[in-house]
């Protein structure tokens, strides 16, 4: 672009005084109007991009573009003009002489505003707010970089459209080589966390954080750990600003405490009505009576959080990292530009995303050393794989992630930190998608490079060799991914302690893989003791604890102890409710285990009503083809089979196993099961002539998939010969109940 030097004929560009993930900024001059401009340059996107991102980029592009230039308010930023060139999509702007909120903090070395310059901006971005609102548009990125105070006072909100085109962009289409990632969570409302209807009322929360900031120079909740800020928004109460600052007036604390009301409902109605309050308490001479101190008040930066309820939280959440916040380190050792062009802060700074960590010297004496440029575009890429692995699209997440992976170990070494983790995140998703003896591979290269590089008991060493645990357990290989979980959960507790959190999660994992072993007095004991200890640790409603006393229930079912082990379930799905919601998968999984519960105690009028309502339910949130819908289903006709109606069992069985053979495909396990049931069904219709036929296709299948002395395939012939007893035809019975017993001795031996 620095080549061209002129777009369209028209806009001469003149300096850069920015740039960030998605591109440049430039200084330009229109040539036809004879005015200062800025101009940003969005990355070309040639043919080494994606295609199909490449068509939704620029329809989107276009579409926010035309939201953005049909704004026209002094509050907010103005666009002129845009369109594309040389592949190259560009936005004209108004150039602003100013600094970033961000900025602004940075200079006064995060220290707060003055307390006059506070509440102004306060009102100001209130009234640039309900004009954008009554457009019907939402920011949905408002954050102290995306709000600019000129040197004349005045305040601007920077970046309609284009945060949304980069938000939309980052979670809804294929991120494979783009410099997308998710954003910080500072400044996110709590529907935005949860995955909720998202309105103009989620920037009033977001403001509301905002002014939390440059109140009292932290936001509302500043921890270090993504988990923390993210449950912080959900479920605590900000402590209030005046608690940090006594000179702040009573009404501006009580503003920004209703603007961060944890549901939309709570919140000031719309930012006019807000924009009046502040600007009647403005015109009121409102001014601050100072509180006593707190007697133990908590140190600059790091406020105290009281006990959290659980929280509410996705699994997209998990491994999130905090991002930059207003205050901080970040900045460039050199200040930026004071034209600002109305850019967000990781266009003003020219920080960009976090870099990845330079190799050790010993990995690179041949190496040509990257440029900080490439390596944050690698870590951009890596975290927009991980931004499509929390959403569950693994399979799109894994292309990301190997690419990143390749390009890392060509720029960086096969053993550089960065290389491994991405060879980590490549073994993860394979895992997640039924892959296990590839993600076996990968893992074990992953631990042997960080057992070099990091030695055998660091943390990233530990975490490699656990997921080589799990995915031993997926291949069915127990007794090895029992000594590689000893094996770390020695070294874990050696190095952290008995109780920190990794340590826990290895424990689970223990626990769950020593069921697997059939050894399950010691898999109930040890989930119990998790339990405990994860309870005290980290909450009783915390999903870590919820996931281990569900691992307890089902420990107690397989030990025959089913009154405890329904009590526990519905403990866990209360508790799952309360901090998941009603509809989260997680809590849908446990009310299916109550409604396997009251089954087994001969309860099945109560699990019949309870599949019904579970049934509607998972329909309503995940489809009716989902596969944990069809297991719903299935547990609902079991149930009528339970209670004699068999005739209505049947027409369930033979309508999930259909679904399942064209969702799941003929030899799946699922939908072997649902044939069986159809089976099941018939034979207590007395009509075995057909049952046999069908029993006989469950166990030819699954000898086909798992082997003759595989326990399910020699499970369906134990049933095939049952129906030959039926039908009267003995001794064919008899021969095949031989055989049955001869393979199971057989495989035994083998396994001792």
């Amino acid at each position: 672009m620095a080549d061209t030097r002129l777009i369209q004929g028209r806009y001469r560009l003149l300096d850069l005084i920015g740039r960030g993930g998605m591109g440049e900024v430039w200084r330009a001059r229109d040539e036809s109007l004879g005015r200062r401009v800025a101009v940003k340059c969005l990355k070309p996107v040639g043919p080494q991009h994606d295609e199909s991102f490449t068509r939704v980029l620029r329809e989107r592009f276009r579409r926010e573009a035309r939201v953005a230039a049909a704004l026209q308010h002094r509050g907010v930023t103005v666009v002129h003009d845009f369109g594309e060139h040389d592949g190259v999509l560009y936005l004209v702007m108004e150039l602003l002489e100013g600094r970033n909120l961000s900025q602004l903090l940075e200079d006064n070395k995060a220290h707060p505003l003055d307390v006059a310059d506070v509440v102004d901006i306060a009102e100001q971005v209130a009234w640039a707010l309900a004009y954008t609102h009554d457009q019907g548009i939402v920011h949905r990125d408002l954050k102290p970089a995306n709000i600019m105070r000129l040197t004349d006072g005045t305040v601007k909100i920077c970046d309609f459209g284009i945060a949304r085109l980069g938000q939309d962009i980052g979670f809804s289409s294929r991120l494979t080589g783009t410099g997308i990632a998710m954003g910080t969570p500072h400044y996110m409302s709590p529907e935005q966390i949860g995955g909720d209807h998202v309105d103009h009322r989620s920037d009033l929360y977001s403001l509301g954080c905002v002014l939390y900031e440059i109140a009292t120079g932290v936001p509302p909740f500043d921890l270090d750990d993504a988990w923390a800020v993210l449950v912080g928004h959900r479920d605590t109460q900000p402590r209030p600003p005046r608690v940090h600052r006594p000179e702040l007036p009573e009404f501006f604390d009580r503003v920004v405490l209703d603007l961060l009301a944890k549901t939309p409902e709570e919140r000031p109605a719309d930012a006019k009505d807000l924009a009046h309050r502040l600007t009647a308490a403005r015109a009121s001479g409102s001014v601050a009576v100072p509180l006593p101190a707190p007697a133990l008040r908590p140190p600059a930066g790091r406020p105290e959080q009281p006990p959290s309820r659980a929280p509410r939280l996705p699994s997209w959440t998990r491994g999130m990292t905090t991002g930059h916040k207003a205050s901080g380190t970040w900045a460039l050792a050199s200040a930026p530009p004071d034209h600002a062009a109305g850019l967000t802060g990781e266009w003003t700074t020219g920080a960009g995303p976090r870099a990845a960590p330079a190799a050790p010297a010993a990995l690179r004496p041949e190496r040509h050393t990257p440029s900080p440029e490439v390596l944050a575009v690698l870590t951009s890429r890596h975290d927009a794989g991980l931004s499509l692995g929390r959403l569950g699209r693994w399979n799109e997440a894994g292309e990301v992630h190997r690419a990143v992976a390749a390009e890392r170990e060509r720029a960086l070494g096969p053993d550089h930190p960065d290389t491994l983790a991405s060879h980590y995140e490549v073994g993860f998703t394979l895992s997640r998608t039924g892959r296990a003896a590839e993600a076996l591979r990968e893992f074990d290269r992953v631990a042997e490079g960080r057992e070099r590089t990091m030695g055998p008991d660091h943390p990233e060493t530990l975490a490699a060799r656990q997921e080589t645990a799990y995915v031993l357990g997926q291949l069915g290989r127990h007794e090895e991914a029992h000594q590689v979980y000893a094996d770390v959960l020695a070294s874990r507790e050696r190095t952290m302690g008995p109780e920190h959190p990794d340590t826990l999660r290895c424990r689970h994992n223990l626990a769950f893989n020593l069921g697997r072993l059939g050894r399950l007095e010691d898999s109930y004991r040890m989930a119990h003791e998790v339990a405990t200890a994860r309870t005290r640790v980290l909450g009783a409603t915390h999903p870590d604890t919820l996931v281990t006393r569900y691992e307890v229930a089902y420990a107690l079912g397989r030990l025959g102890r089913w009154t405890e082990a329904l009590q526990t379930y519905r403990d866990v799905a209360r508790a799952r409710a309360r901090a998941l919601g009603a509809d989260h998968p997680d809590t849908l999984a446990a009310r299916y285990e109550i409604g396997i519960s009251l089954g087994r105690l001969g309860r099945s009028a109560e699990a019949l009503e309870l599949y019904r309502d579970l049934v509607d339910d998972r329909t309503r949130v995940q489809g009716p083809a989902d596969p944990e819908t069809l297991r719903a289903r299935h547990g609902l006709g079991v149930n009528l089979g339970r209670l004699a109606r068999w005739e209505e069992a049947l027409a369930e069985a033979r309508d999930v196993c259909a679904i399942r053979e064209r969702v799941l495909g003929p030899d799946h396990p699922d939908t072997l099961v649902s044939r069986r049931e159809i089976a099941v069904g018939l034979g207590w219709l007395g009509r075995w002539a057909d049952a046999l036929a069908v029993y006989r296709q469950v166990a030819e299948a699954r000898e086909r998939v798992l082997g003759a002395d595989h326990p399910d395939a020699l499970a369906g012939r134990h049933d095939e010969a049952h129906c030959l007893e039926q039908l009267g035809r003995g001794a064919e019975a008899v021969e095949l109940y031989r055989r049955v017993a001869d393979l199971r001795r057989r495989g035994g031996a083998r396994s001792h």
